[in-house]
């Protein structure tokens, strides 16, 4: 397949990373259908997309053309056979829990062609094991976005231990054509990204456990002593704490005591202390 002739894509999940993957490949040309299992999602999902879309319009980096363009692209249903019926490619962007996302690629595995092109967004979970549950996994890709979609570059493709060079070389030459740029890894636990961000995020978590500096203090030292564009513990207010220790925890058991998670972060997880989506984490974003 050539990513230039895809024409029809689903994304299923409409939460902050499906529907961000859903507005850059409706705004690339592709007819995209965005997938939830309750209407409300979808149609918050779809919602989101028009906001970031107007946003770009009104600060001059969208035109209103594309804009409507996109949005005459995009449509949302709680049907998933609506959502794959004659696509080339479904990317998945689900909850990172292993048996929900083998249960759907199961599913898709068994009522799409071998020609298909199957991704998950999973930003740590191993895509062989998730590939391994569907008829063909040649065709099973990872497809690691970064948030915001929209506007972070990075595309982090995972090759699995059956993907097959076709699959791979599609999903590159489908990010470029989404706008991003893609690096190719493989399956490895927290693949590069992850693994990386994790580690960092974790030992800044231990910093402010044991009142080292604050929060923002600790950010600012990366932010201008290092250069990142955004300090690690702001990075897991926006990525979401249980996620961040949802993968901690899954690294742990991979790698060891070096990825577990300091008490801080189970502490507010426990609480409901979920980072910018909750409206508190390691910063007040209720303000």
């Amino acid at each position: 397949m050539n990513a230039q002739d895809v024409k029809r894509a689903a994304v299923i999940g409409g939460g902050t990373m499906g529907n961000g993957i859903a507005q850059v490949l409706a705004m690339c040309g592709v007819e995209t259908r965005l997938y939830d299992i309750q209407q409300d999602f979808v149609d918050r999902g779809i919602a989101k997309v028009r906001a970031n879309l107007d946003k770009g319009v009104e600060k001059g980096k969208v035109e209103a053309a594309a804009r409507d363009a996109a949005m005459e692209r995009l449509s949302g249903t709680t049907e998933l056979d609506v959502a794959i019926d004659e696509v080339q490619v479904v990317i998945e962007a689900i909850p990172e829990k292993m048996e929900l996302k083998a249960a759907l690629f199961g599913e898709l595995g068994s009522k799409l062609g071998a020609d298909v092109l199957l991704a998950t967004n999973t930003s740590s979970l191993p895509v062989t094991e998730i590939a391994n549950v569907t008829v063909h996994p040649e065709r099973v890709v990872g497809m690691h976005f970064f948030n915001p979609v929209h506007i972070m570059k990075l595309v982090e493709v995972v090759r699995g231990n059956g993907s097959s060079d076709e699959a791979v070389a599609t999903t590159v030459e489908l990010a470029k054509r989404m706008g991003k740029e893609p690096i190719t890894v493989v399956d490895s636990p927290g693949f590069a990204s992850s693994r990386l961000g994790i580690a960092i995020g974790l030992e800044a978590m231990r910093m402010v456990e044991g009142e080292v500096a604050s929060a923002e203090d600790i950010d600012k030292a990366m932010t201008l002593g290092y250069g990142f564009p955004m300090g690690p513990l702001k990075l897991t207010d926006l990525v979401g704490l249980d996620v961040r220790l949802s993968i901690a925890e899954y690294l742990q058991t991979e790698f060891g005591e070096r990825f577990a998670p300091p008490e801080i972060l189970r502490e507010k997880v426990a609480r409901g202390e979920l980072g910018k989506k909750s409206g508190q984490g390691f910063y007040d974003w209720k303000a």
